[in-house]
């Protein structure tokens, strides 16, 4: 169920409310830090995840006719996570999630139909008393129970916050995979979505979809192809290999490098692809699609996305997403 969006349940308000019904009188002073900043020291361990290779033998491949693009939009997604107040060593996290996605009309970037966005108070309900889950409650913001009827692990303050870091992430995704199936339905236009697409069984399958992610925590590769992989030059991309993981819908994927990672750490510049699987395989017919997709995405790296920190795998679509998003964060 999502909230009803309004100017009152920005984070501030929301703070200054809480102060009010948790320890009335107790002014608020401390501005806290954004659990997407501090819990990026809680990552996942660096993995390695073996993959079918389809595109015999792995290889690299290049890029050679870079074509004008095919993308018609982008999909992007945003969060925002904040303590608002403490209940003992117990953390009420304000979330806000958004998604949105920019349409290419004329040579311009506009909003398609309207921008998602949800807000929510996230505690671990059954760590709290009944007298603060009231004053929670009457804060009139949605409520999202962190342990969802499981028992908590650690009741570490820390570890609580990364609980329900963890339920404001599945929230972006969960809006940003509706966002995507909606353009699904409505139209054959290719979408361009930053990040994954296996999650979403909507997209995943559909032929108007390519995700590309631009982190690398996993590996998506056999331990004999690492080597390849990293050594990719700018309009080089790897052979297309088949990921298929628990509850998520296999899907065809390849790594592009989009500029020169020389000096750079072997990361740099490098982005992973992927597409739906269809059902009768021709692997000619997706090597096709794997490179007229990769001079897509090549085309769409100028202008630069500078000054994000990652420009060096960022296209400009997905940057006007960002700062489009930026604006629901209030």
């Amino acid at each position: 169920m999502s909230s009803t969006v309004t100017v009152n349940e920005g984070f501030d308000v929301v703070r200054r409310r809480l102060a009010a019904l948790l320890t009335p009188g107790v002014p608020v002073v401390s501005e806290p830090q954004p659990l997407e900043v501090a819990s990026r020291g809680v990552q996942d361990p660096p993995t390695m995840r073996a993959a079918e290779v389809i595109e015999a033998p792995m290889r690299a491949r290049p890029i050679q006719d870079i074509r004008e693009t095919g993308f018609a939009a982008f999909l992007d997604g945003a969060q925002w996570s904040l303590p608002a107040a403490w209940v003992g060593s117990v953390p009420v996290v304000h979330g806000t999630v958004a998604a949105v996605i920019r349409e290419r009309r004329e040579r311009r970037l506009v909003t398609w139909r309207s921008p998602m966005v949800e807000r929510a108070l996230y505690v671990p309900v059954p760590l709290v008393s009944a007298e603060a889950r009231a004053a929670i409650d009457a804060t009139g913001l949605r409520l999202v129970d962190t342990l969802d009827a499981r028992k908590a692990e650690s009741t570490h303050p820390f570890a609580l916050q990364e609980l329900a870091y963890r339920a404001v992430l599945a929230a972006r995704e969960r809006l940003e995979q509706s966002l995507g199936a909606q353009w699904c339905e409505q139209s054959d236009a290719t979408l361009f979505v930053d990040g994954g697409i296996s999650g979403s069984a909507a997209m995943a399958r559909a032929k108007c979809v390519v995700g590309v992610v631009k982190s690398h925590q996993t590996l998506h590769a056999n331990d004999s192809d690492v080597a390849v992989i990293m050594a990719l030059r700018p309009r080089e991309r790897s052979s297309v290999v088949r990921i298929a993981a628990t509850k998520r819908t296999a899907v065809a994927s390849w790594y592009l490098r989009l500029r020169d990672s020389t000096g750079q750490d072997p990361l740099w510049g490098l982005v992973r692809v992927e597409i739906a699987l269809a059902p009768a395989l021709d692997v000619a017919q997706l090597a096709a699609r794997a490179d007229r997709i990769s001079s897509w995405i090549l085309a769409e790296t100028l202008p630069l996305s500078a000054p994000d920190s990652r420009w060096d795998n960022m296209v400009y679509g997905i940057r006007d997403c960002e700062e489009f998003l930026r604006a629901t964060r209030a």
